[in-house]
């Protein structure tokens, strides 16, 4: 026995000894970095799965739950696909029920002349692909101005950053893009 010890002790000193991966939170985008520049992979915090859902909504509805940051689709047999998103920081808040009015794949962006009075150096257009931040997909909702849309910013996923829209990883969007129809109902919960 005293030799397990001894030996585990010995071990111990040892592995403290070691320089261990040194690692750093880069300021701007808030993700894990090694020290020689390497950005580390985002894990996003909620994996898209099927969950128990219990509510009145016909299959086919998008419900987001923007207190729990997240998006469910209503399957049948009292289930749903449960995804991660981002929300509407404060004062862009938002509740109520709409429907997908058009679904675009890899869509432009031209932001709203109310955000280029908040923030005039976004550029006027950007043509869609992987640096556009709507991302992957878009799902545009009603007669407004709020997507349900990817992001090329992952780490925002959980968050309440945007200026309205719901955000998703890329994958996901791209997942839900595929099982939902022009005309889906969307019910935004605050």
């Amino acid at each position: 026995m005293r030799h397990s010890i001894f030996f585990f002790a010995i071990a111990m000193s040892l592995a403290s000894a070691l320089p261990a991966a040194a690692t750093a939170i880069d300021p701007l985008t808030g993700r894990p970095y090694d020290l020689d520049g390497n950005m580390q992979p985002f894990v996003p915090t909620v994996k898209r799965q099927v969950v128990k859902f219990k509510g009145d909504y016909e299959p086919g509805t998008i419900v987001v739950s923007t207190a729990e940051r997240r998006l469910f689709l209503v399957m049948e047999g009292g289930k749903a696909m449960r995804y991660g998103v981002g929300v509407g920081r404060q004062g862009f808040e938002w509740g109520g029920t709409l429907s997908v009015t058009m679904k675009r794949e890899w869509p432009d962006w031209r932001p709203p002349e109310e955000m280029l009075k908040r923030r005039p150096e976004l550029p006027r257009y950007m043509k869609g692909g992987p640096e556009n931040p709507l991302g992957a997909r878009a799902l545009y909702l009603g007669s407004t101005l709020y997507r349900i849309h990817g992001s090329n910013e992952p780490e925002t996923i959980g968050q309440a950053v945007s200026s309205g829209c719901i955000r998703m990883m890329n994958d996901d969007v791209i997942d839900l893009y595929e099982r939902v129809d022009v005309g889906a109902t969307v019910v935004v919960l605050r």
